[in-house]
Protein backbone atom coordinates (compact mmCIF):
# COMPACT_ATOMS: atom_id res chain seq x y z
CA UNK A 1 0.00 0.00 0.00
CA UNK A 2 1.01 3.61 -1.04
CA UNK A 3 1.00 5.59 2.11
CA UNK A 4 1.06 9.18 2.96
CA UNK A 5 5.06 9.27 3.62
CA UNK A 6 5.45 7.56 0.52
CA UNK A 7 3.33 9.76 -1.84
CA UNK A 8 5.53 13.08 -0.33
CA UNK A 9 8.72 11.60 -1.13
CA UNK A 10 7.80 10.55 -4.60
CA UNK A 11 6.69 14.18 -4.76
CA UNK A 12 10.14 15.78 -3.07
CA UNK A 13 12.10 13.82 -4.85
CA UNK A 14 10.36 15.20 -8.34
CA UNK A 15 10.46 18.40 -7.38
CA UNK A 16 14.10 18.28 -6.29
CA UNK A 17 15.60 15.89 -9.35
CA UNK A 18 17.27 13.86 -6.75
CA UNK A 19 17.09 11.65 -3.53
CA UNK A 20 15.14 13.00 -0.24
CA UNK A 21 17.86 14.72 1.82
CA UNK A 22 15.53 13.81 4.87
CA UNK A 23 13.20 10.65 6.34
CA UNK A 24 9.76 11.83 6.12
CA UNK A 25 6.96 11.12 8.89
CA UNK A 26 3.61 11.76 8.00
CA UNK A 27 0.71 12.36 10.10
CA UNK A 28 -0.48 9.27 9.78
CA UNK A 29 2.42 7.74 11.46
CA UNK A 30 3.88 6.35 7.81
CA UNK A 31 7.75 6.52 7.00
CA UNK A 32 10.02 7.18 3.73
CA UNK A 33 13.19 8.39 2.88
CA UNK A 34 16.61 7.45 3.70
CA UNK A 35 16.72 5.13 6.72
CA UNK A 36 20.07 7.00 7.78
CA UNK A 37 18.66 10.49 7.28
CA UNK A 38 17.36 13.03 9.84
CA UNK A 39 13.60 12.33 10.27
CA UNK A 40 10.95 15.26 9.26
CA UNK A 41 7.74 15.21 11.20
CA UNK A 42 4.76 16.23 9.42
CA UNK A 43 1.95 16.26 11.86
CA UNK A 44 -0.76 17.71 9.58
CA UNK A 45 -1.49 18.39 6.22
CA UNK A 46 -1.24 21.64 6.85
CA UNK A 47 2.64 21.36 6.82
CA UNK A 48 1.81 20.89 3.24
CA UNK A 49 -0.28 23.39 2.52
CA UNK A 50 2.05 26.14 4.36
CA UNK A 51 4.85 24.67 1.53
CA UNK A 52 2.47 25.16 -1.19
CA UNK A 53 1.22 29.13 -0.36
CA UNK A 54 5.10 29.54 0.18
CA UNK A 55 7.60 27.52 -0.87
CA UNK A 56 11.27 27.96 0.28
CA UNK A 57 13.03 29.03 3.96
CA UNK A 58 9.91 31.09 5.28
CA UNK A 59 7.31 27.97 4.45
CA UNK A 60 9.44 25.65 6.22
CA UNK A 61 10.00 28.02 8.89
CA UNK A 62 6.30 29.12 9.78
CA UNK A 63 5.33 25.21 9.09
CA UNK A 64 7.98 24.56 12.25
CA UNK A 65 7.17 27.55 14.34
CA UNK A 66 3.24 26.57 14.32
CA UNK A 67 3.97 22.77 15.24
CA UNK A 68 3.09 21.66 11.84
CA UNK A 69 6.49 20.32 11.05
CA UNK A 70 9.36 18.90 13.43
CA UNK A 71 12.55 17.55 13.21
CA UNK A 72 13.29 14.22 15.27
CA UNK A 73 16.51 14.24 17.61
CA UNK A 74 18.83 17.07 16.76
CA UNK A 75 17.28 20.09 15.31
CA UNK A 76 21.10 20.72 14.22
CA UNK A 77 21.55 17.44 12.20
CA UNK A 78 18.00 18.50 10.33
CA UNK A 79 18.91 21.79 9.40
CA UNK A 80 22.31 20.84 8.13
CA UNK A 81 20.46 18.25 6.05
CA UNK A 82 17.57 20.61 4.51
CA UNK A 83 20.87 23.44 3.75
CA UNK A 84 22.56 21.36 2.29
CA UNK A 85 20.06 20.67 -0.31
CA UNK A 86 17.68 22.60 -2.49
CA UNK A 87 14.41 22.00 -0.30
CA UNK A 88 15.12 25.64 1.11
CA UNK A 89 14.76 27.20 -2.29
CA UNK A 90 12.68 24.66 -4.72
CA UNK A 91 12.45 25.39 -8.56
CA UNK A 92 9.86 23.33 -9.62
CA UNK A 93 9.76 22.73 -13.57
CA UNK A 94 6.62 24.15 -15.29
CA UNK A 95 5.88 20.90 -16.38
CA UNK A 96 6.04 19.09 -12.55
CA UNK A 97 3.00 21.69 -11.76
CA UNK A 98 -0.08 19.18 -12.81
CA UNK A 99 1.54 16.35 -11.53
CA UNK A 100 2.52 18.01 -7.93
CA UNK A 101 -0.80 19.42 -7.92
CA UNK A 102 -2.90 15.99 -8.03
CA UNK A 103 0.08 14.64 -6.13
CA UNK A 104 -1.45 17.33 -3.21
CA UNK A 105 -4.91 16.94 -3.54
CA UNK A 106 -5.02 13.10 -2.87
CA UNK A 107 -2.66 13.81 0.31
CA UNK A 108 -5.52 16.29 0.82
CA UNK A 109 -3.31 19.17 1.46
CA UNK A 110 -4.94 21.76 -1.16
CA UNK A 111 -7.01 24.11 0.80
CA UNK A 112 -6.68 27.88 1.62
CA UNK A 113 -3.36 29.59 3.06
CA UNK A 114 -3.19 28.79 6.87
CA UNK A 115 -3.28 31.09 9.23
CA UNK A 116 -0.21 32.69 10.39
CA UNK A 117 1.48 31.20 13.44
CA UNK A 118 1.58 32.72 16.52
CA UNK A 119 5.08 34.49 17.09
CA UNK A 120 5.10 38.12 15.70
CA UNK A 121 6.11 38.27 12.25
CA UNK A 122 7.62 41.73 11.80
CA UNK A 123 5.56 44.11 9.13
CA UNK A 124 7.54 47.34 8.61
CA UNK A 125 6.17 50.69 6.85
CA UNK A 126 7.43 53.72 5.49
CA UNK A 127 11.14 54.05 3.99
CA UNK A 128 14.15 51.47 4.93
CA UNK A 129 15.82 52.55 7.29
CA UNK A 130 14.39 56.00 7.56
CA UNK A 131 14.37 57.13 11.33
CA UNK A 132 10.42 55.52 12.34
CA UNK A 133 11.10 52.39 10.58
CA UNK A 134 14.80 51.76 12.14
CA UNK A 135 12.80 52.60 15.44
CA UNK A 136 10.29 49.77 15.08
CA UNK A 137 12.56 47.12 13.62
CA UNK A 138 14.63 47.78 16.58
CA UNK A 139 11.33 47.50 18.72
CA UNK A 140 10.51 44.34 16.64
CA UNK A 141 13.47 42.67 18.05
CA UNK A 142 14.78 43.75 21.52
CA UNK A 143 10.93 44.63 23.24
CA UNK A 144 10.13 41.41 22.96
CA UNK A 145 10.42 41.19 26.61
CA UNK A 146 13.10 42.63 29.52
CA UNK A 147 11.97 39.39 31.17
CA UNK A 148 12.61 37.43 28.60
CA UNK A 149 15.84 38.70 27.95
CA UNK A 150 17.00 38.39 31.52
CA UNK A 151 15.99 34.71 31.05
CA UNK A 152 18.14 33.69 28.27
CA UNK A 153 21.10 35.98 29.04
CA UNK A 154 23.46 36.06 31.58
CA UNK A 155 23.79 38.75 34.45
CA UNK A 156 24.92 41.21 32.59
CA UNK A 157 22.29 40.85 29.96
CA UNK A 158 25.25 41.46 27.08
CA UNK A 159 23.16 40.07 23.75
CA UNK A 160 26.45 39.61 21.70
CA UNK A 161 29.08 37.59 21.26
CA UNK A 162 31.21 36.55 23.85
CA UNK A 163 34.83 36.31 24.34
CA UNK A 164 35.77 32.29 25.42
CA UNK A 165 39.16 32.39 27.35
CA UNK A 166 39.09 29.18 29.01
CA UNK A 167 38.15 25.44 28.73
CA UNK A 168 37.50 25.05 32.68
CA UNK A 169 34.10 23.27 33.25
CA UNK A 170 33.38 25.55 35.81
CA UNK A 171 34.00 28.72 33.21
CA UNK A 172 30.50 30.28 31.88
CA UNK A 173 28.85 32.53 29.97
CA UNK A 174 29.18 34.98 32.22
CA UNK A 175 32.99 34.75 32.38
CA UNK A 176 33.10 34.89 28.72
CA UNK A 177 30.95 37.98 28.38
CA UNK A 178 33.04 39.71 31.12
CA UNK A 179 36.49 38.85 29.34
CA UNK A 180 34.82 40.61 26.32
CA UNK A 181 33.94 43.38 27.89
CA UNK A 182 36.99 43.64 29.61
CA UNK A 183 38.89 43.32 26.23
CA UNK A 184 36.68 46.17 24.75
CA UNK A 185 37.85 48.33 27.19
CA UNK A 186 41.35 47.31 27.17
CA UNK A 187 41.68 47.95 23.27
CA UNK A 188 40.14 51.48 23.48
CA UNK A 189 42.58 52.40 26.18
CA UNK A 190 39.97 53.50 28.64
CA UNK A 191 41.36 55.48 31.63
CA UNK A 192 39.63 56.90 34.96
CA UNK A 193 37.54 60.64 33.59
CA UNK A 194 37.64 59.19 29.76
CA UNK A 195 34.95 60.05 27.90
CA UNK A 196 33.28 57.11 26.27
CA UNK A 197 30.43 57.04 24.07
CA UNK A 198 28.61 53.42 23.24
CA UNK A 199 26.18 53.64 20.29
CA UNK A 200 23.80 50.76 20.22
CA UNK A 201 24.18 50.06 24.00
CA UNK A 202 21.62 47.05 24.70
CA UNK A 203 20.73 46.72 28.30
CA UNK A 204 24.27 48.25 29.30
CA UNK A 205 26.35 45.70 29.51
CA UNK A 206 29.61 47.45 28.18
CA UNK A 207 28.05 51.15 29.00
CA UNK A 208 27.71 49.68 33.03
CA UNK A 209 31.57 47.91 33.00
CA UNK A 210 33.21 50.70 31.56
CA UNK A 211 31.54 53.29 34.48
CA UNK A 212 32.30 50.35 36.76
CA UNK A 213 35.35 49.10 36.27
CA UNK A 214 37.32 52.10 34.66
CA UNK A 215 35.26 54.78 36.27
CA UNK A 216 34.78 56.62 32.34
CA UNK A 217 32.34 59.08 31.92
CA UNK A 218 29.73 57.09 29.58
CA UNK A 219 26.82 58.32 26.74
CA UNK A 220 25.00 55.55 26.02
CA UNK A 221 22.61 55.83 23.18
CA UNK A 222 20.02 53.20 22.48
CA UNK A 223 16.64 53.01 20.01
CA UNK A 224 14.55 50.78 22.31
CA UNK A 225 12.63 52.35 25.05
CA UNK A 226 12.65 48.99 26.96
CA UNK A 227 16.24 48.81 26.74
CA UNK A 228 17.09 52.71 27.70
CA UNK A 229 14.56 52.26 31.13
CA UNK A 230 16.44 48.81 32.21
CA UNK A 231 20.10 50.86 31.81
CA UNK A 232 18.54 54.11 34.24
CA UNK A 233 17.11 51.32 36.54
CA UNK A 234 21.10 49.75 36.78
CA UNK A 235 22.30 53.40 36.99
CA UNK A 236 20.48 53.98 39.67
CA UNK A 237 20.89 50.84 41.66
CA UNK A 238 25.05 51.06 41.13
CA UNK A 239 25.11 55.19 42.00
CA UNK A 240 26.47 55.83 38.48
CA UNK A 241 24.24 58.71 38.07
CA UNK A 242 27.09 60.99 38.16
CA UNK A 243 29.16 59.04 35.31
CA UNK A 244 26.55 57.51 33.18
CA UNK A 245 23.65 59.41 30.84
CA UNK A 246 21.71 57.19 28.58
CA UNK A 247 19.58 58.37 25.66
CA UNK A 248 16.90 57.48 23.24
CA UNK A 249 17.87 58.68 20.34
CA UNK A 250 18.67 57.31 16.50
CA UNK A 251 22.28 57.11 15.75
CA UNK A 252 21.57 60.02 12.80
CA UNK A 253 20.08 62.16 16.00
CA UNK A 254 24.08 62.01 18.33
CA UNK A 255 25.13 65.25 19.26
CA UNK A 256 28.56 66.41 20.70
CA UNK A 257 31.92 64.86 19.98
CA UNK A 258 35.71 65.10 21.09
CA UNK A 259 34.96 61.30 22.65
CA UNK A 260 37.87 59.34 24.00
CA UNK A 261 36.48 56.59 22.43
CA UNK A 262 33.19 55.36 20.77
CA UNK A 263 32.25 51.16 20.91
CA UNK A 264 29.28 50.01 18.74
CA UNK A 265 28.39 46.42 19.12
CA UNK A 266 26.65 44.51 17.01
CA UNK A 267 24.43 47.36 15.96
CA UNK A 268 25.96 48.14 12.61
CA UNK A 269 24.37 45.21 11.54
CA UNK A 270 21.10 47.85 12.04
CA UNK A 271 22.56 50.38 9.93
CA UNK A 272 21.59 49.49 6.55
CA UNK A 273 24.30 49.14 3.62
CA UNK A 274 23.82 52.35 1.74
CA UNK A 275 23.47 54.59 5.39
CA UNK A 276 26.96 52.40 6.62
CA UNK A 277 29.28 55.13 4.52
CA UNK A 278 27.41 58.24 6.90
CA UNK A 279 27.64 56.21 10.09
CA UNK A 280 31.36 55.65 9.47
CA UNK A 281 31.33 59.23 8.95
CA UNK A 282 29.44 60.34 12.42
CA UNK A 283 31.53 57.27 14.57
CA UNK A 284 34.78 59.38 13.24
CA UNK A 285 33.26 63.03 13.82
CA UNK A 286 32.81 62.06 17.57
CA UNK A 287 36.19 61.42 18.48
CA UNK A 288 38.82 64.02 19.46
CA UNK A 289 42.05 63.06 17.59
CA UNK A 290 43.83 59.78 18.55
CA UNK A 291 40.54 58.73 20.10
CA UNK A 292 39.57 54.83 19.68
CA UNK A 293 36.53 53.28 17.95
CA UNK A 294 35.86 50.02 18.72
CA UNK A 295 33.56 47.81 16.43
CA UNK A 296 32.07 44.59 17.26
CA UNK A 297 29.45 43.77 14.06
CA UNK A 298 28.59 40.72 12.29
CA UNK A 299 29.61 39.67 8.88
CA UNK A 300 28.98 37.39 5.73
CA UNK A 301 30.81 35.28 3.52
CA UNK A 302 32.21 36.78 0.49
CA UNK A 303 29.33 34.48 -1.27
CA UNK A 304 27.09 33.96 1.63
CA UNK A 305 24.09 36.04 1.93
CA UNK A 306 23.44 36.20 5.66
CA UNK A 307 20.10 37.08 7.46
CA UNK A 308 17.63 34.98 5.13
CA UNK A 309 13.39 35.41 5.13
CA UNK A 310 12.98 34.02 8.42
CA UNK A 311 15.47 36.46 9.71
CA UNK A 312 14.03 39.36 8.26
CA UNK A 313 10.75 38.37 8.92
CA UNK A 314 10.79 37.28 12.69
CA UNK A 315 13.85 38.35 13.99
CA UNK A 316 15.94 41.01 12.83
CA UNK A 317 14.19 42.90 9.95
CA UNK A 318 15.79 45.37 7.87
CA UNK A 319 18.98 44.28 8.92
CA UNK A 320 22.05 43.85 6.47
CA UNK A 321 25.45 41.98 6.18
CA UNK A 322 28.61 42.69 4.31
CA UNK A 323 32.54 40.95 4.66
CA UNK A 324 34.44 42.37 6.82
CA UNK A 325 36.31 43.75 4.37
CA UNK A 326 34.22 45.38 3.01
CA UNK A 327 33.17 47.40 6.74
CA UNK A 328 37.19 48.02 7.10
CA UNK A 329 36.95 49.82 3.73
CA UNK A 330 34.05 52.38 4.56
CA UNK A 331 35.62 52.76 7.77
CA UNK A 332 38.79 53.69 6.39
CA UNK A 333 36.75 56.14 3.79
CA UNK A 334 35.45 57.82 6.34
CA UNK A 335 38.50 59.06 7.57
CA UNK A 336 39.87 55.92 10.37
CA UNK A 337 42.86 54.28 10.62
CA UNK A 338 42.02 50.19 10.92
CA UNK A 339 44.64 48.96 13.45
CA UNK A 340 43.00 45.45 14.25
CA UNK A 341 41.07 43.63 12.98
CA UNK A 342 40.15 39.91 15.41
CA UNK A 343 37.56 37.66 13.98
CA UNK A 344 35.37 36.39 16.58
CA UNK A 345 33.70 33.54 14.50
CA UNK A 346 33.98 30.55 16.71
CA UNK A 347 33.21 32.31 20.15
CA UNK A 348 30.11 33.10 18.60
CA UNK A 349 29.62 29.46 18.27
CA UNK A 350 30.24 28.95 21.62
CA UNK A 351 27.79 31.97 22.65
CA UNK A 352 24.84 30.67 20.87
CA UNK A 353 25.22 27.04 21.93
CA UNK A 354 24.76 29.05 25.47
CA UNK A 355 22.03 30.90 24.89
CA UNK A 356 20.32 27.68 23.25
CA UNK A 357 21.15 25.87 26.63
CA UNK A 358 19.70 28.56 28.39
CA UNK A 359 16.63 28.12 25.73
CA UNK A 360 16.05 24.19 26.59
CA UNK A 361 16.84 23.80 30.17
CA UNK A 362 13.80 26.65 30.99
CA UNK A 363 11.50 25.61 28.04
CA UNK A 364 8.90 25.88 29.82
CA UNK A 365 9.31 29.29 31.53
CA UNK A 366 10.15 30.45 27.81
CA UNK A 367 7.03 29.68 26.89
CA UNK A 368 5.04 30.83 30.11
CA UNK A 369 6.69 34.31 28.60
CA UNK A 370 6.15 34.75 25.37
CA UNK A 371 4.18 31.11 24.34
CA UNK A 372 5.45 28.00 22.35
CA UNK A 373 5.29 29.96 19.08
CA UNK A 374 7.79 32.85 19.80
CA UNK A 375 9.84 29.86 22.25
CA UNK A 376 9.50 27.90 19.12
CA UNK A 377 11.12 31.31 16.74
CA UNK A 378 13.92 31.31 19.27
CA UNK A 379 15.16 27.84 19.15
CA UNK A 380 15.13 27.85 14.99
CA UNK A 381 17.30 31.28 15.64
CA UNK A 382 19.88 30.19 17.69
CA UNK A 383 20.21 26.84 16.21
CA UNK A 384 20.56 28.46 12.72
CA UNK A 385 22.74 31.17 13.92
CA UNK A 386 24.72 28.63 15.07
CA UNK A 387 25.29 26.51 12.16
CA UNK A 388 25.63 29.45 10.39
CA UNK A 389 28.78 30.82 12.13
CA UNK A 390 29.93 27.10 12.41
CA UNK A 391 30.22 26.99 8.84
CA UNK A 392 31.37 30.46 8.06
CA UNK A 393 28.12 31.61 6.30
CA UNK A 394 28.39 34.46 8.91
CA UNK A 395 31.19 35.45 10.93
CA UNK A 396 31.43 38.30 13.51
CA UNK A 397 34.72 40.56 14.22
CA UNK A 398 35.87 43.20 16.30
CA UNK A 399 37.72 45.94 14.20
CA UNK A 400 39.83 48.55 16.68
CA UNK A 401 40.38 51.78 14.28
CA UNK A 402 41.69 55.53 15.66
CA UNK A 403 41.03 59.05 14.19
CA UNK A 404 44.73 60.31 13.37
CA UNK A 405 45.60 63.39 14.63
CA UNK A 406 46.51 66.35 11.81
CA UNK A 407 49.99 64.95 11.82
CA UNK A 408 49.20 61.29 11.51
CA UNK A 409 49.49 60.07 14.86
CA UNK A 410 47.56 57.67 16.19
CA UNK A 411 48.63 57.64 20.22
CA UNK A 412 48.23 53.59 19.94
CA UNK A 413 50.65 51.35 22.10
CA UNK A 414 53.42 49.77 19.78
CA UNK A 415 52.47 46.31 20.62
CA UNK A 416 48.93 45.25 21.55
CA UNK A 417 49.97 42.79 24.40
CA UNK A 418 48.71 45.04 27.17
CA UNK A 419 45.02 43.79 25.52
CA UNK A 420 45.85 40.48 26.02
CA UNK A 421 47.08 40.78 29.87
CA UNK A 422 50.49 41.47 29.48
CA UNK A 423 52.97 45.00 29.03
CA UNK A 424 52.10 47.60 26.78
Amino acid sequence: MTTAADRITVLLENVLGGPSPVRLRAWDGSLSGPADAPVVALRSRRALRRLLWQPGELGLAEAYISGDLDIEGDLADGLRALWGSPVAAPRPRLRQVPGAALALARLGALGPRPPAPGASRARLRGDRHSTARDKAAISHHYDLSNDFYALLLDASMAYSCAYWTSEDPSYSLADAQRDKLELICRKLGLRPGARLLDVGCGWGALTLYAAERYQVQVTAVTLSARQRDHVREQIRARGLDALVQVELRHWRDIEGGAFDAVSTIEMGEHVGDEEYHDFARLLRRMLRPRGRLLVQQMSRGTKAPGGGAFIESYIAPDMHMRPVGETLGLLEGAGLEVRSVESLREHYVRTVAAWHRTLEERWEEFVALAGEPTARVWRLYLVGGALAFEARRMGVDQILAVRPDHRGGSGMPATPASWYGGRA
